[in-house]
């Protein structure tokens, strides 16, 4: 695994490979059918029966008496918000999600695109997919357009270099050497 790479930070592709990306506009997620489908699923099971399954389970364990130390209660209330967290960021990526594929022009980065990239000091090539985090499944490491180095090479061309900041908080270089349409396994 790379120093600059985060895997909680780790978008994905569809299990058939297809990318999940993130339009130059970074309010827009682009997701496939099968993607939306099961987020929203997910939504409307979270929001419906999870919410009343784990209301039975804190009420279930506020019955048991002194909740100062009851370890079922406080499980089930950071289940509870842990949650409710799944459920606003479902909601907010579902209102801002398009089905279909994100526009790609070959030779500039952008989301779908597997991209090969240089590092500044190193001449070992790198290539991994720039697409959402949402989906799971792809051969080679995927990027997500939103973290500083996808967001330092988003429309940038081959042979152009870009600047990102590590988590470190040094600088690092990259050189784009490949962008083009991801195609799957």
């Amino acid at each position: 695994m790379c120093p600059w790479h985060h895997p909680e930070q780790c978008p994905r592709t569809s299990e058939q490979g297809e990318p999940v990306a993130d339009s130059h506009d970074q309010s827009v997620t682009w997701l496939t059918q099968e993607a939306y489908d099961r987020l929203k699923a997910e939504l409307e099971h979270l929001s419906g029966p999870g919410r009343t399954d784990i209301a039975k389970k804190i009420e279930a364990a506020r019955e048991e008496g002194d909740l100062r130390e009851n370890g079922g209660y406080h499980a089930a209330k950071e289940e509870q918000g842990k949650m409710e967290g799944r459920i606003l960021q479902l909601r907010q990526l579902l209102d801002n999600a398009r089905v279909g594929e994100a526009p790609r022009t070959e030779g500039v980065v952008g989301p779908g695109m597997t991209v090969t990239v240089r590092f500044g000091g190193d001449d070992e090539e790198v290539t991994f997919l720039l697409a959402s985090r949402e989906e799971s499944g792809s051969p080679i490491d995927v990027y997500s357009p939103k973290s500083p180095l996808g967001s330092a090479i988003n429309g940038k061309k081959i042979g152009e270099k870009a600047t990102f900041t590590l988590p470190n908080g040094r600088q690092n270089t990259v050189e784009i050497l490949e962008a083009v349409p991801y195609v799957g396994n």
